[in-house]
């Protein structure tokens, strides 16, 4: 079971969502620490879904479209359950002319996703990003917050074991 999986299942109603009150505690329940409210629920739990956006809202006295508004703006927020690593590629200009369209492709395969899946395991989860801010080392991508440049279908498999089981 991944953790965001454990953090979503374990009780029964409210009383799963309590991560949500001691966070906002920690942050006081002020509506300017909305992000930061939510950096810690995405931690947390690993994803930020309608259910949980409604319930910040209610706790930090916001409009649910504010809260809503702020996850889907920002690249960092989930709204759908992530595995325990996140493959992030970047498809940048400067990545996608040095072949990350290739190690797209190499990395559905290997994974057996698409973009925006996560594996049945609950192991990865596939995205794609538009500019990770590494150029130099194109084509890029990270995994969790390690950054790989150079990428190359062929180096794939040996980054991926370090994450497999």
């Amino acid at each position: 079971m991944t953790k965001a999986q454990k953090v979503i299942t374990e009780g029964a109603g409210l009383d799963r969502f309590k991560f949500i009150d001691e966070i906002i505690k920690e942050h006081g329940k002020d509506p300017e620490s909305l992000i930061p409210v939510l950096i810690d629920i995405q931690e947390e739990s690993g994803y930020i879904s309608p259910e949980v956006q409604k319930m910040t809202a209610q706790k930090l006295e916001v409009p649910t479209s504010r809260v809503h508004s702020v996850v889907s703006f920002y690249s960092y927020f989930s709204t759908e359950p992530q595995g325990d690593h996140t493959i992030g590629l970047c498809m940048g200009t400067a990545c996608y002319a040095k072949g990350a369209g290739a190690v797209l492709e190499e990395l559905k395969e290997e994974l057996n996703l698409e973009e925006g899946e996560t594996s049945e395991d609950g192991t990865f989860s596939l995205s794609v990003r538009r500019c990770l801010g590494a150029c130099a080392m194109a084509p890029v991508m990270m995994v969790d917050d390690k950054v790989y440049g150079n990428l190359t279908p062929d180096g794939l498999p040996e980054i991926l074991e370090e994450y497999r089981g």
